[in-house]
């Protein structure tokens, strides 16, 4: 199974759950960019919502609910992430960090998702919001360098050197 980006331009993305789980799946979402994708909370798609979709992620339903919807996706040829259900999926959503355009992501393949959260929450910790302007600075400057026609090799060094002198690096 592997991990999947979405590029929600040109498909039709849905998301079916309750609780905290369809709310987690529907940040990720918009945070990948993805501004409007279905939702169904209250009443679940049906087999003819279902087929007009090409991404149908189920987070938050019971087990009954979540294998009978991925039944009916992938019959229509759908493909489906169901949260915590790897059997039932036909790719898996790496757990996530996102600080500005920095992601970092940590993934099992869907064998052990709590580790994947423990892994994620350490990243939290060490990667903080003011990453996003650590990105932002050495983006800036690698523009610079490449303009000034240095090879990626030298910006690469240049690059390593900063995080070193700031104290970024680990």
């Amino acid at each position: 199974m592997l991990p999947i980006i979405l590029d929600g331009s040109n498909l039709n993305i849905a998301v079916a759950g309750v609780g905290d789980a369809l709310v987690r799946r529907l940040a990720m979402l918009t945070a990948g960019g993805i501004t409007s994708p279905f939702v169904y909370s209250d009443a679940l798609p049906d087999a003819a919502e279902i087929s007009r979709l090409h991404v149908l992620f189920i987070a938050g339903l019971d087990e009954a609910r979540s294998r009978e919807l991925a039944g009916v996706a992938h019959l229509a040829g759908v493909m489906v992430n169901v949260e915590d259900a790897p059997a039932l999926c036909d790719f898996h959503v790496p757990a996530q960090v996102r600080r500005g355009d920095l992601l970092l992501t940590v993934s099992t393949g869907g064998r052990a998702p709590g580790l994947s959260h423990a892994l994620r929450e350490d990243l939290q910790r060490r990667f903080g919001p003011e990453w996003a302007g650590h990105l932002d600075e050495i983006a800036d400057l690698r523009a610079q360098w490449r303009a000034q026609g240095l090879s990626p090799d030298v910006v690469s060094e240049r690059t390593q050197a900063l995080l070193s002198e700031r104290g970024w690096a680990a």
